[in-house]
């Protein structure tokens, strides 16, 4: 398959996770790099999960699935993109209208938004009724080349992958070390319940913006960008799949928040999957 980066490699790593541990998300973003070169990492993807297969099995895989994607055939494969500066609320309408039907090919149902800094306010809006609400078999992948371009609606929704050259390595705050501890640790949340609730996890918005940054820690550290300190130790303990799956609690779990939930129960919930494994 030719010689791949170090950002490349561990983004195979990462998507091999997410196929072996059966975590696929109901969305993602990807940041690119490069988009010709690297799209060819979002289509393995893609495939990967089309025929539950790892990355390593693709080339041998005689699925016909696989020659329908490359001839561009694959009818349950929709790309969205704009010429101009905005992709208009009619492109997603649209898809929405087409996805209301059953697949042609009874398997999952892919959606590719290229540039997906370009969702404005009203076509923003109505993807989030398929992000926040999203079907078992249809999976979105909105692709862009900075991250943080993307409206904060559509970005809090998806699980992040990269595909970038970091420029920096991530630094940890030091008031994240505690948060940090006890979601690697989720057991410890129990033992000393009344303190990370008076202390720490004050209510749903301090809440979510703390996950948030968790999930930047944790793919930081997967990606290897880490700056490591003597505090963060206890990542080392941790597998890749292991982190895939914390990664994949937080991500099924912060959405919730953005409903009328009990904000305690919410966080026992949450505690007692990062606990079930």
């Amino acid at each position: 398959m030719g010689e791949i980066s170090s950002i490349q490699s561990r983004f195979i790593q990462y998507i091999n996770g997410i196929i072996h541990n059966h975590r696929v998300s109901h969305a993602y973003l990807i940041e690119l790099n490069n988009y010709e070169q690297d799209l060819t990492f979002v289509y393995s993807f893609i495939k990967m999960i089309l025929c539950n297969i790892s990355y390593e099995e693709l080339e041998s895989c005689q699925n016909p699935i696989l020659t329908l994607i490359d001839d561009g055939n694959y009818p349950d494969i929709r790309v969205i993109s704009s010429d101009t500066g905005v992709i208009q609320k009619s492109f997603i309408t649209d898809l929405q209208k087409e996805y209301s039907n059953k697949s042609l090919l009874n398997e999952k149902r892919i959606y590719l938004i290229r540039e997906a800094e370009k969702l404005n306010g009203f076509s923003a809006n109505t993807i989030l009724k398929f992000l926040e609400e999203p079907e078992d078999d249809i999976i979105a992948f909105l692709l862009t080349d900075n991250r943080y371009h993307v409206l904060d609606t559509i970005l809090s929704r998806c699980q992040v992958l990269s595909l970038k050259e970091e420029k920096g390595s991530y630094q940890v705050d030091d008031s994240l070390l505690d948060i940090l501890d006890c979601i690697l640790n989720p057991r410890q949340f129990f033992l000393k319940y009344r303190s990370y609730m008076d202390d720490i996890f004050l209510d749903k918005n301090v809440m979510r913006n703390q996950l948030r940054e968790v999930e930047n820690v944790l793919i930081a550290y997967l990606e290897g960008n880490l700056i490591e300190k003597d505090e963060l130790s206890f990542l080392s303990s941790k597998t890749s799949d292991e982190v895939i799956h914390i990664l994949s609690v937080i991500e099924d779990e912060v959405p919730k928040l953005d409903f009328n939930v009990n904000f305690k129960l919410w966080v026992d919930a949450l505690f007692s999957r990062l606990i079930g494994g």
